[in-house]
């Protein structure tokens, strides 16, 4: 879905960043045009979406973060997204693990050139054997949700809240999911997909540990 004439003014507007703040984002959009010439950041079909499709949708979910956030883990971040965005919008300690290691560098330019204090993690998530948990754990288009909720305990904190991007399949992911997991789920409508949802998961537990 391309949003049209969405870009930097109308990120501006919609998150409310300062200029400064936005300045930072377009510095990290060029890092990723760049980039992109190289490795497959993004679908390519989305680069000239990317202020709406990445940047604003990965910024809905500040509104979900209490202030009190100390720590936050993006699981499988990718190009940065939704994690790189939030500790570029002040998020204090986000970290991103990132399995392959050309995004690790690409995450640690976009960190550099903004001045982001960003940690970057060259792990795969699933098989870090001590977890340091999270306040708040985050994924964006990771894996399906009733794959994604045993990683998702590993990282997060009792009391903790997961924050997770999904498309339109995403009650049928619950469904799936609620065969071997209790958790309480509030469903938030995606700000830039109609269909889609960011589900904020509490309480998450597996079923026969009740």
């Amino acid at each position: 879905m391309i949003s049209g004439n969405f870009g930097p003014k109308e990120f501006q507007v919609r998150t409310g960043v300062s200029r400064e703040t936005l300045i930072k984002f377009e510095t990290y959009a060029e890092c990723l045009r760049r980039w992109q010439q190289q490795i497959n950041l993004i679908g390519r079909g989305s680069l000239d979406d990317l202020w709406h499709r990445h940047f604003f949708d990965s910024a809905q979910l500040s509104e979900f973060c209490h202030p009190k956030t100390r720590r936050l883990v993006d699981l499988g971040s990718g190009a940065g997204f939704p994690g790189m965005v939030l500790s570029i919008m002040g998020q204090s300690g986000v970290e991103l693990l990132e399995s392959n290691k050309r995004k690790c560098s690409f995450l640690g330019e976009v960190a550099r050139a903004t001045g982001t204090p960003a940690r970057i993690t060259n792990a795969r998530f699933e098989k870090v054997s001590a977890p340091v948990l999270a306040d708040v754990v985050t994924a964006r288009a990771v894996a399906p949700l009733s794959k994604l909720l045993g990683s998702v305990r590993r990282w997060l904190k009792p009391g903790g809240v997961a924050l997770l991007h999904k498309g339109r399949s995403f009650e049928r992911e619950l469904t799936q999911a609620s065969k071997d997991w209790t958790m309480q789920v509030y469903r938030h409508q995606s700000r830039t997909d109609p269909s889609g949802a960011v589900l904020e998961v509490r309480e998450l537990m597996r079923a026969n540990d009740n």
